[in-house]
């Protein structure tokens, strides 16, 4: 029996009639195969526009009985969306499931077991694990590769079943299949596997699989020969012999169509380039390595701009291979200007004494188009090349004039800039420039080129004549200077009064000190002045020794990646960490999907998988397909996922009491519902006054706080400072809010071969202004031994001086700097992620009449809102949860569609004020719509992920 294709499909979603579940049910039921696959297809078309079909389920699965291909994969598609809503009925599929993975034909044997992966129920899992055997074993090679990647969608439901069951055996068999196919997808589940696997070794590469790997390369897809290479691209070689053989089988990579593979090729061979000890093979493979990455170039500007920033990190590693074809990255007219930036930032890594001259004339010509961004980066590239070649200085300096000369202001403010580096990098050398700065004084009006003219005079004072009439010209509107430019003011007067202790800067020092220590809210300024005061009044040739000190000689290092860092950058080539050149653990969050079991809904934590097919989101062209064909490069080998950001929200707080069930509420008549639910609309009858705000008795007492319950078990912190870059000190960090103290929380682990002691932390400029109340750490353990990891915590409070300036986009980013005593001064850098509800104060609770007006008073236009595919079994759950993490519940109210409204208020502790949440969802049923609004409009999107993530949680 087959459908009747009318080859027009869209009728399926225009149907707008009263009574369509009651339709769809009858045509389910129908005996005409044609009319209840139909039948089918509108009810994927409702599911997909967003409608609740999940009533539907019963009828839906009576259809899988059908030797009907096309009806099978849609009735296995909304099997997927829905089983974890209904797992019970979700049951009552498996033996179909089973049946048909015993199937004559191989495509139903294949959608079988993949449907059964994606269906994340605990119970059907069980019943999963007979098939899956079978068909790792299948004759046929479409079920053995679709059986392999089932085995990764295992694991994320239940690790140990797949260990104590066999199956990574299994796929290690897999590697020795004759077909490429089977070969690369037992690859990818192995390398999912391994990354997500707290065991070491779960994937091997032995020199006997290295064979079979190579042997495939050759024949398999282009998708498989990625996830073949990314494999080989972590295999150590025994000796130089093995590094040469696994180059000379990769190498022919490099010539193919596809980027990714290309990228995945260059991978490989930069990690055995490191082992080949014949400077002769070296030389070879650079130059083989320079076209394909030339080739790269002369794609789409998205690609363009991906294949720039790996370029990057490879220049950077080895600039011999690109030393020849710097002309290649020469602008053109129409390229984007994200395309343009990183071509610049190339140029200036492969510019050398032999090559100066042309690309100071591209750089000179780039400094006259009209994209300001664009000219100022060109300029500072003409100074970066003064700085790193000694030999070409004065050529730029030349350069530089002209490009004064020409009298726009962009370019004369940013080569004065440049122009002060290259004094600082080759001091009392090119002075005789100085005249033309000054005659463009008046011009400079941005911070940072009147500051850079300032150190200048105050750098050269005694050889300018009418030093201290220039600097008086700035003392004018001291006060209104922004900070750098009052810091350099303050510096140049002093250094003014020390190369000539006349009148003049005397008096000229006695205002500058007055206002920098008077007039001032900078803390840098003022302490900055005190101490050039004590200096002055007590020794001033002591003086002179600090401030008139020779200075170091600058270099330029402005995008160098420290070698480590880089190093594991070109291990994750071609995925997202090549392109923000940051390792993949500080980008990549820890996801939480949920599994359901056949009481209820349960979650797991997992990272997100990079096989084709990891998850259901992606499984509508796969059913429907039935073949794996992703639509974009694979990611790569994915890092473990030890994410900054975290599940921060499951730490160490206390569990609230179980809260008794509301009962039910009427429906308000009036327009204003909200108004009418928390009192604030018209007043209640005086016989029996009843407040709708005080749901559970008891004269309107708090709901969940901080009562009873047993804590949850603290969960391991995140690893935000790898021991790889912290030479042997690891830290694991969240800040969370412990008692109504906000807290950042630490664990270090020295796996160093000396004891740690004296930790000191330091947190820079933030959004929301977090500083640590006192920068030691005390831990304990202290000192920390090697092999031994002890744990702390730093209070931390809102510091209005650590505020980014106004205009800043809104972020929960946290930029942390630590040491100890036995770092030899040396400063480790990391970023970490705070999660916003640990900002929430204790005493947040509104009143109802409260709420109702800030809840008005907001402009709907700064409502933001979202859809969350979670599941609340009760609304009790999300009280509870939402009052442990200090979001107060307000009252809940029956909403349209047969759903109920809860709402929450939170304040932050910072300036931001409140936080207003509605919340609407359908107990047991997955979608929560999250509307948020706040007094501080910037926080609402912040706020909107927090509750996010709460909810997953």
């Amino acid at each position: 029996v087959t459908c009747a294709m009318s080859g027009n499909d869209s009728r399926f979603f225009t149907t707008t009639k009263k009574g369509e579940i009651a339709e769809f049910k009858d045509e389910l039921r129908s005996l005409d195969k044609t009319k209840q696959c139909d039948a089918v297809k509108k009810v994927i078309a409702a599911m997909t526009v967003g409608k609740d079909v999940s009533m539907l389920f019963p009828d839906v699965v009576n259809c899988m009985q059908t030797s009907n291909l096309e009806l099978k994969k849609l009735v296995y598609l909304y099997l997927i969306n829905y089983a974890k809503s209904q797992p019970e009925l979700a049951i009552m599929a498996v033996n179909t499931f089973v049946k048909d993975s015993q199937d004559p034909n191989p495509l139903i044997r294949a959608l079988a077991v993949r449907t059964m992966g994606c269906i994340r129920v605990e119970r059907i899992t069980e019943y999963l694990c007979d098939p899956l055997m079978k068909c790792m074993r299948d004759d046929d090679p479409y079920v053995r590769k679709t059986a392999a990647i089932c085995v990764a969608k295992l694991f994320d439901i239940n690790p140990e079943l797949v260990e104590d069951r066999g199956f990574l055996d299994g796929l290690k068999e897999l590697l020795g299949d004759s077909n490429p196919m089977v070969v690369a997808n037992a690859v990818a589940s192995l390398m999912e596997i391994s990354s997500r696997s707290p065991k070491a070794g779960v994937f091997a590469i032995s020199p006997q699989v290295l064979f079979k790997l190579l042997s495939a390369l050759n024949e398999c897809t282009e998708w498989g020969q990625v996830f073949i290479l990314d494999a080989l691209a972590s295999y150590n070689s025994r000796d130089s012999r093995e590094a040469e053989s696994i180059v000379e089988r990769v190498a022919p990579r490099l010539s193919h169509a596809n980027c990714a593979i290309v990228l995945s090729a260059v991978k490989v061979l930069m990690k055995q380039l490191d082992l080949i000890t014949s400077p002769d093979m070296q030389a070879s493979l650079c130059k083989k390595m320079a076209p394909p990455l030339v080739t790269l170039l002369s794609t789409e500007p998205e690609m363009q701009y991906v294949a720039l920033r790996n370029i990057a990190l490879i220049v950077q590693k080895r600039p011999e291979i690109l030393q020849h074809e710097v002309k290649v990255f020469f602008c053109k007219y129409n390229d984007p200007t994200y395309v343009k930036m990183e071509k610049l930032e190339i140029i200036i890594a492969l510019v050398n004494d032999r090559n100066v001259d042309q690309v100071l004339l591209e750089l000179k010509e780039y400094a006259t188009e009209v994209d300001v961004d664009f000219v100022r980066k060109a300029v500072r590239c003409i100074g970066r090349c003064a700085v790193m070649l000694e030999r070409a200085a004065q050529k730029c300096i030349a350069v530089l004039l002209e490009l004064i000369s020409t009298k726009v202001n962009y370019v004369t403010q940013e080569a004065v800039v440049v122009i002060m580096h290259i004094f600082r990098r080759y001091p009392n050398r090119y002075e005789s420039v100085i005249a033309d700065l000054c005659d463009n004084l008046d011009t400079l009006d941005e911070p940072d080129a009147k500051a850079a003219m300032i150190w200048i005079i105050g750098e050269y004072a005694s050889r300018i004549d009418n030093a201290e009439e220039l600097l008086e010209s700035f003392l004018e509107t001291f006060p209104e200077e922004p900070p750098n430019v009052q810091l350099q003011l303050l510096t140049a007067t002093v250094k003014l009064f020390l190369k000539k202790p006349t009148e003049g800067p005397q008096n000229m020092i006695q205002l500058v000190l007055s206002n920098a220590t008077q007039e001032t809210d900078n803390p840098d300024l003022r302490d900055r002045a005190f101490v050039y005061w004590r200096l002055l009044s007590t020794d001033p040739e002591a003086a002179k020794e600090v401030v008139l000190a020779e200075k170091p000689v600058i270099s330029d290092d402005a995008r160098s990646i420290e070698a480590s860092l880089l190093n594991e950058l070109l291990s994750n080539m071609g995925t997202l960490a090549s392109v923000y050149h940051k390792p993949p653990e500080s980008f990549v969050s820890r996801a939480r999907y949920p599994v359901s079991s056949g009481t209820g809904p349960v979650a797991v934590d997992y990272g997100a998988m990079s096989g084709p097919e990891s998850s259901s989101g992606g499984l509508v062209g796969d059913l429907l397909g039935g073949d794996v064909t992703p639509a974009t490069a694979p990611a790569g080998n994915a890092a473990p996922p030890t994410d900054l950001m975290g599940d921060l929200m499951g730490l160490d707080v206390g569990a609230p009491a179980a809260v008794a069930a509301a009962p039910p509420m009427a429906t308000p008549s009036g327009a204003d519902m909200l108004g009418d639910l928390l009192g604030g609309g018209a007043p209640a009858a005086p016989a029996a006054p009843v407040d709708p705000f005080d749901l559970l008795g008891g004269g309107g007492a708090p709901v969940g706080g901080a009562a009873g319950g047993a804590p949850p078990p603290a969960l391991p912190l995140p690893v935000v400072l790898p021991a790889a870059r912290g030479n042997g000190m690891e830290i694991s960090g969240a800040v969370k809010s412990l008692n109504g103290q906000v807290v950042y929380e630490l664990s270090v682990s020295n796996q160093g071969a000396q004891p740690i002691d004296g930790v000191m932390i330091q947190l820079n400029k933030s959004f929301f202004g977090l500083a640590p109340t006192s920068p030691a750490v005390t831990l304990t353990p202290s000192p920390v031994p090697p092999g031994g990891m002890a744990r702390g915590s730093v209070p931390l409070a809102i510091n209005s001086a650590m505020v980014v300036p106004p205009g800043t986009a809104p972020s929960v980013s946290l930029q942390v700097a630590v040491k100890h005593n036995g770092s030899a001064g040396q400063v480790y850098y990391f970023t970490d992620s705070l999660s916003l509800d640990a900002l929430f104060a204790a005493d947040g609770r509104l009143e109802k009449n409260a709420f109702l007006d800030l809840w008005r008073g907001i402009p709907d236009s700064q409502e933001q809102s979202t859809r969350v595919q979670a599941v609340i079994p009760t609304g009790d759950a999300l009280i509870a949860k939402l009052e442990a993490r200090s979001v107060f519940f307000l009252a809940r109210r029956p909403a349209d569609n047969g759903m109920e409204a809860f709402y929450f208020c939170g304040k932050l502790i910072s300036h931001h004020g409140y936080v207003l949440l509605e919340l609407s969802l359908r107990e047991g049923v997955p979608g929560i719509k999250v509307c948020v609004r706040s007094q501080a409009s910037e926080v609402s999107p912040l706020a909107l992920q927090c509750v996010e993530k709460l909810l997953l949680a």
